[in-house]
């Protein structure tokens, strides 16, 4: 919901010391002390501070979040070309993703399914480690498909291992096999030790109840084993590789170099990688839900999803006006007192844009946990809900129907704000997906109209203006539709070029002003409000005659129930 207390719609902040998202910290892993004690957080290596950074944002992000030095890097990239396989990528994605989901799948606030009133400690976590020690079984194949020849070794050490007599020599024999110094070996360690868990982890199963406590320290074994990998150890909230996470559309390269600043750059770079990284989240989970037995690798790839979207939301929301402020600041320090006169005009539009680049920011963090919060909530049941296989096919099958379209979208709304149509330069331009974004918008178009129309409807109804403004609840209705604005309808101005977008936006601006509301700021609003419900209604119907859609009737029915969920939000 709006507060009054925060700065005006687009304003830039107030100066704030730099901040790296998520450098080295942890994904959404537990509820810590509250629920289990405490939470392991190993030590780890940070990202540079910005004066170490070079000159290009978006290679540093794929160089520096995973935290490897350089000749680890070059080192996996060897390995990785050295292996026969043609799915060596796809294998060594799906791998990292579920190393990682083991941690974020520890804190129940990244499972699937509705909220619970239910204590945490009074919940059982039984069918939650069943799930979890599917994964476990899946980490240890990819972890034999991508060791190939030396799987061999590890079976013979594992022999050996139960075979000698004397504790000294298997001491030995287990010390030898600790090193880390290439990424066979540091495989070969995550290998042994998922091996490990998935016996003790069996035996716990077979437990009448599992008590989160049991079921969060069985995974924090797997969470430590991964946080020690020398060359696989993905458990940062943002982090991207270049293996899995590089651009290669050179539009988009394009617009991330020529954002103003060298923070807004690296944030804008951070909010595109981060949207591409949730794609390819979505593309895996349409892969292993293909699986004989997908529950537990769906569930798991689903914590992961919700624990980085988490992460960037938050970081969106609550960083990005401070970061562009930052950004704006340093660069007009740069600029000597006596061209401030000739530069005003410039200096003053690139303030501008970075506003927009804000407001754009804002938007798509709003629309993104909106989404997020409805699919979670809403398409999936509980790991403990006992769904078929075929349910969580259909229900993958839903996500992506929605959430792809939705996260294509903010990509799509982020260029434009940036000057540029990526649909046009070959973002998201085939067929299936052309079809998919214009259907998700025509469906925003016709959900978001409902909204402007009851907005103003509601204003026009309320009795009298002495009525209105006599307390706090009477501006429940303002707020409301001022927070549905921020998830939904400043992603369609940007999207459908809107010609009034600067009086709209100025007047829902003033309507954050003040603590008690003006009736003439309110009337302007409303005013504009009618205005965008007849745009919309226009480009509602310029959407269903687009080549794509043609012969695809739009299903009221199933809008207005999708309409209803986002409202209960």
């Amino acid at each position: 919901m709006s507060d009054s207390r925060r700065p005006p719609r687009g304003s830039l902040p107030a100066r704030s010391p730099f901040s790296v998202p998520a450098a080295r910290a942890e994904p959404d892993l537990g509820p810590g002390a509250r629920a289990a004690s405490a939470r392991s957080v190993p030590p780890g290596r940070s990202i540079p501070p910005p004066a170490a950074l070079g000159g290009d944002p978006y290679a540093d992000l794929l160089r520096d979040t995973r935290g490897l030095r350089r000749e680890q890097s070059a080192a996996r990239e060897q390995w990785l070309a050295r292996i026969d396989n043609a799915r060596r990528e796809e294998m060594l994605f799906e791998l990292e993703v579920l190393l990682k989901g083991l941690a974020c799948f520890a804190n129940p606030r990244n499972h699937a399914g509705p909220p619970r009133r239910t204590a945490i400690v009074a919940q059982d976590y039984r069918e939650a480690l069943v799930l979890a020690r599917d994964a476990m079984h899946r980490i240890v194949y990819l972890c034999r498909q991508l060791l190939g020849e030396q799987e061999r070794a590890f079976v013979f050490q594992r022999y050996l291992e139960m075979l000698l007599p004397d504790d000294t020599a298997r001491t030995r024999l287990v010390r030898g096999a600790t090193s880390q110094d290439t990424p066979e070996e540091s495989l070969f360690l995550l290998r042994h030790a998922l091996t490990n868990l998935l016996e003790v982890s069996g035996g716990i199963t077979r437990l009448p109840r599992v008590p989160f406590r049991l079921f969060y320290a069985a995974l924090s074994v797997a969470h430590r084993e991964v946080s020690q990998s020398a060359f696989f150890n993905p458990l940062v909230a943002l982090e991207f590789r270049p293996e899995f996470d590089r651009i290669t559309n050179q539009r988009v390269l394009e617009l991330m170099r020529q954002v103003p600043g060298e923070q807004a750059r690296r944030l804008v770079a951070l909010t595109f990688l981060a949207l591409f990284r949730m794609l390819r989240y979505v593309a895996l989970l349409e892969h292993v839900v293909r699986e004989p037995r997908p529950a537990g690798l769906v569930y798991v790839v689903l914590s992961v999803l919700r624990s980085d979207a988490r992460a960037l939301t938050d970081y969106l929301r609550k960083q990005t006006g401070h970061q562009l402020a930052e950004s704006f600041e340093r660069e007009l320090f740069k600029v000597p007192a006596s061209q401030i006169r000739a530069r005003y005009d410039e200096l003053l539009s690139e303030a501008h844009r970075l506003v927009a680049i804000k407001a754009t920011l804002g938007g798509i963090a709003a629309n993104v946990r909106l989404e997020l919060r409805r699919a979670f909530e809403h398409d999936f049941v509980a790991p403990d809900g006992g769904a078929t296989s075929e349910e969580l096919r259909a229900a993958v099958a839903t996500v992506a129907t929605n959430l792809r379209p939705a996260l294509q979208n903010a990509v799509l709304v982020l260029g434009k704000a940036l000057g540029a149509r990526l649909d046009e330069h070959g973002v998201f331009d085939d067929a299936a997906a052309k079809r998919s974004l214009s259907l998700r918008l025509r469906r925003d178009v016709w959900m978001f109209a409902q909204i402007v129309r009851a907005f103003a409807a509601k204003a026009r109804a309320t009795p009298s203006r002495e009525d209105r403004w006599s307390g706090a609840s009477s501006l429940q209705f303002v707020r409301e539709f001022l927070s549905y604005f921020d998830a939904m309808g400043y992603p369609l101005l940007r999207a459908a070029d809107y010609p009034r977008f600067d009086a709209f936006i100025a007047a829902l601006t003033a309507l954050e002003e003040t603590d008690l509301l003006d009736p003439v700021r309110l009337e302007r609003a409303v005013g504009e409000a009618e205005r965008f419900y007849l745009f919309l209604s226009e480009l509602f119907e310029q959407i269903g005659q687009r080549d794509e859609l043609k012969g695809v009737p739009f299903d009221r029915r199933q809008a207005a129930e999708a309409l209803k969920l986002y409202l209960g939000d």
